[in-house]
């Protein structure tokens, strides 16, 4: 990777931030500008990881065109790309043994809902279960997703390849590209247990859910013993 341009210390930049709120304590704004400091080196930690990621090898070739139903019948693998050089799948949980669909996983895809029309002008975006197509487009109506790209796993050849051997019931998100008549795989979330740090959920870095980003903000936090739900008492 580039050395890049010569960067200032980031206390440097902290304090020359200006900002003031009123009524603040001397206190409050060191604290605060040394807090700054930090979230400086971690935008610059953040570029320098995906500077990394972008630099990575080609990754290995796809085996196969994985067969898959959407809310117009089969698909290839292949089609999932359209015009577009990149592929992002989230394979959500929603296995046929589940009644409902994973709270976090449609909360996290409600949020992207949202933004989807936004990412697909660089890329392609689908999610993925292992449903069959008629649930997954049930649970699309009930949630009032618009945007997002659904697609049933039926025989899960896909999964098993990209998500769990063991065909088991959990997250996962990969981006594929392809180029030169190849597709090949390019990166994978692989954080989970075994490397998650004491009393931390095995979350990965970056968060891709919007909401442990406003969370994370807040005095409260993500706390430890909350997680969203699928309805709350108001709905």
């Amino acid at each position: 990777m580039n050395a890049g341009p010569q960067l200032k210390p980031s206390i440097q930049l902290a304090n020359k931030n200006g900002v003031h709120f009123p009524n603040e304590s001397t206190a409050y704004r060191q604290e605060r500008d040394a807090l700054l400091a930090e979230e400086i080196e971690l935008r610059r930690h953040i570029e320098r990881v995906a500077e990394q990621r972008r630099a990575l090898p080609p990754g290995g070739l796809v085996p196969k065109n994985y067969a898959l139903v959407g809310s117009n019948g089969p698909v290839s693998f292949s089609d999932l790309f359209g015009d577009k050089q990149t592929l992002a799948i989230y394979s959500f949980m929603y296995g046929p043994e589940r009644e409902e669909p994973c709270p976090m996983c449609s909360s996290l895809m409600a949020a992207w809902d949202g933004e989807a029309r936004d990412v697909e002008q660089r890329i392609a975006l689908v999610m993925v279960a292992r449903s069959p197509i008629e649930r997954l487009l049930r649970v699309k109506r009930e949630r009032g997703w618009r945007h997002l790209k659904l697609y049933s796993d039926l025989d899960g050849d896909y999964t098993r390849d990209y998500v769990s051997a063991s065909d088991a019931d959990v997250p996962a998100f990969n981006v594929f590209t392809r180029g030169d008549g190849t597709v090949r795989h390019f990166w994978s979330g692989e954080m989970g247990d075994s490397t998650a740090d004491p009393g931390q959920d095995p979350r990965g870095a970056p968060d891709l859910m919007p909401l442990w980003t406003i969370l994370d903000s807040t005095p409260e936090g993500r706390g430890n013993d909350w997680y969203p739900k699928l309805n709350y008492p108001d709905d």
